[in-house]
């Protein structure tokens, strides 16, 4: 638990001191569901991917797949699952930033998949749910 928390305040640390309380939670999610990843055996490669096209929030890879990750962070459920709000227009720009993200390090040959990441920032801890293909590159772009 004391490293959840030692890697919200770094995550706090970075943000500039004008990011609203949403960017906040997003950030400190995004270290959580880092931290969840890690422990699973993911390396991560590259934090908020952006481009012209949209944000990934990580790049990871899991064994030989190359992995897109969307992490979701809410207070609680009471809305429905996190994971429900990544829709088919956030899967088309997801699926465009990595198109883009894969044109930039040379069209590797690898498996390519799209995760998604909830996390409930419920008390007494955090909680993190992981959503493996949680979608597939949307239509019409092709890999």
């Amino acid at each position: 638990m004391a490293f959840l928390t030692r890697l919200r305040e770094a995550r706090e640390r970075w943000l500039s001191p004008k990011a609203t309380d949403r960017q906040k939670r997003g950030a400190a999610g995004e270290a959580v569901a880092e931290a969840f990843l890690r422990r699973a055996g993911f390396k991560i490669l590259v934090r908020r991917y952006a481009c012209r096209y949209g944000e990934v929030d990580l790049v990871a890879r899991d064994n030989d797949t190359l992995v897109f990750i969307e992490v979701k962070a809410r207070r609680s459920a009471a809305f429905g699952d996190p994971a429900q709000a990544v829709a088919s227009e956030k899967q088309r720009h997801i699926s465009r930033t990595a198109l883009h993200y894969l044109r930039e390090i040379g069209h590797p040959q690898v498996p390519v998949r799209f995760d998604i990441v909830e996390v409930l920032d419920a008390p007494p801890a955090p909680s993190c749910r992981h959503y493996v293909n949680a979608f597939a590159l949307a239509e019409p772009y092709v890999y």
